[in-house]
């Protein structure tokens, strides 16, 4: 704004033009049009002290003073929404407004009038105000834009670290990590190191619009929240009020603490070199206990001294266990009623073969969603791929009844049918170096008692005994097979033996020539 007040005062002073441009920093131009101005208007100093410094602007050469009343203003609201789409300028909303004028009879404004007017109001939409925040209430989150590097010991390569700035809203308290990426893990943990730095919880989190953080929708009206990070956030027992796309004054301390990290923390160790996240992270602490520890330049004390006096007793305290960062999968439940994550194997209950289910990966344990609703949960396998989970529950009935049998029950059930099927089913047992892989043999020849009969199998087992000390299932299953039909003979002409016998006064044919 140009001191009109301050030149007609040292034209009053008698003062050379040459002084008053270097006082006011105006061109010799300027100084000649506010004198012949203030000539024409009949103003000297001293002025009217009731005229104030925008008055004497207007009086003096605003634009307004200059506009016929009977000129049509803009409509400031439709132009400012027009000028929000893709290809529209004040030159085109200008020529509209002129041909709207002539079309109507008004009288319309120059094209410099038309666009200072326009600019007067933009500056209106911009008035911003200062929002008094209560201690604990806020903490503000971003990455810095500036990155600093670590070198890699075995190769000398030059790896980026991105810095992670977070700011209580009151007191400016602030905490600051290095991270490798700015990935989803990198974010979270950020936030609960964070919180533990604290060692409280702010009512309110304000990040910027990263994709950790929101799931952009076309609108800043519209934004959704990453679904990790609100599980965060539910964790914590903190709101997300993400800060609107392209407002840093949504989070002025955040913007403003990274500046003043770029200069005392970030700045301050740029000639020194870190061979690892851990060393770069420890000195970068260092520097922020110190950071935290300076005296602001205008009120008293630091952001510590204001951190542990008005706003660590209000935080909210923290949960009893830090959050634990979920991958969430989707998955196929298979025919045998597990699902794989990572090459491992989880059990669901049987009746959900074919769904597809969500699932929860943390670093310690699996959980199994059905449309919202968990159906398992396991600790999380780690080592050789292809290990199995099973909850017994999870299984069909028939396939619990299998968990059931072990060795001696095996032995026992092989004892009631007869010796031969015991001896058979104990060889079968003590043939492998791990019981347990004999069982489904065992099952198999179960089976065949229910298909043939327990006579039928005692039979085939004496015979395969006949030809070896350990048969196998296969081989007695093959000997039912293909000679059930004389098993089944001899089992009949036993039978009949043993009835004779039992009779002791049954006569033959003999006796009856006698």
């Amino acid at each position: 704004m140009t001191k009109y007040r301050e030149i007609i005062r040292l034209t009053g002073m008698g003062f050379s033009q040459r002084d008053i441009m270097a006082s006011c920093g105006v061109a010799q131009k300027t100084v000649v049009k506010v004198q012949k101005r203030a000539k024409e208007l009949n103003l000297s100093w001293p002025l009217d002290e009731t005229l104030t410094d925008i008055e004497l602007q207007k009086l003096m050469f605003s634009k307004e003073s200059k506009v016929s009343p009977n000129k049509r203003m803009p409509d400031y609201n439709y132009i400012h929404k027009e000028l929000l789409r893709n290809g529209v300028s004040k030159k085109l909303l200008w020529t509209e407004y002129m041909e709207d004028c002539r079309a109507n009879g008004d009288e319309p404004l120059m094209y410099s009038q038309f666009c200072y007017y326009i600019q007067q109001d933009e500056q209106k939409r911009r008035a911003t105000m200062h929002i008094k925040r209560k201690p604990g209430e806020q903490v503000e989150v971003d990455w810095a834009g500036d990155t600093t590097t670590i070198i890699d010991p075995d190769t000398g390569e030059i790896i980026k670290a991105y810095i992670f700035v977070g700011v209580m809203t009151y007191s400016q308290y602030a905490y600051v990590e290095a991270f490798l990426d700015m990935k989803q893990k990198s974010w979270i943990n950020a936030h609960v190191h964070m919180y533990e730095f604290f060692g409280g919880v702010a009512k309110i989190l304000v990040p910027d619009n990263c994709k950790t953080a929101v799931i952009h929708n076309g609108s800043w009206k519209d934004q959704q929240i990453n679904e990790t990070y609100q599980e965060m956030a539910e964790h914590y027992r903190t709101a997300i009020i993400p800060a609107r796309v392209r407002s840093p004054k949504d989070k002025p301390n955040a913007e403003g603490t990274v500046g003043n990290i770029s200069t005392w923390i970030t700045a301050a160790l740029r000639d020194e070199q870190f061979f690892s996240l851990a060393e770069l992270n420890r000195a970068i602490r260092d520097k922020l206990e110190l950071f935290n520890q300076r005296l602001f330049q205008k009120k008293e004390g630091s952001r510590l001294s204001l951190f542990l006096g008005e706003e660590l007793p209000l935080l909210a305290p923290l949960p009893a266990t830090r959050f634990e960062l979920a991958d969430w999968k989707t998955a196929t439940v298979q025919f045998n009623y597990h699902i794989s994550v990572d090459g491992m194997l989880y059990s669901v209950p049987f009746e959900y073969i074919k769904k597809k289910v969500d699932v929860r990966v943390t670093d310690y344990t699996i959980e199994i969603f059905y449309n919202h609703n968990r159906i398992a949960s396991h600790h999380r396998l780690k080592g050789r791929a292809g290990q199995y989970s099973t909850i017994t529950e999870h299984m069909p009935e028939d396939h619990q009844k299998y968990l059931e049998w072990n060795g001696d029950r095996f032995r026992k059930w092989a004892e009631r049918i007869g010796i031969n099927t015991y001896t058979a089913v104990n060889a079968i047992l003590t043939s492998k170096g791990v019981e347990q892989q004999t069982y489904r043999s065992c099952m198999g020849l179960l089976k065949l008692a229910e298909k043939y009969s327990d006579a039928m199998l005692e039979a085939a087992c004496k015979k395969a005994l006949s030809y070896t000390a350990s048969p196998s299932y296969k081989s007695i299953k093959n000997i039912l097979v293909t000679s059930s039909e004389k098993l089944a003979s001899e089992i009949t002409d036993t039978d009949t033996k043993t009835t004779h016998k039992a009779r002791g006064i049954t006569r033959g044919a003999d006796y009856y020539r006698r």
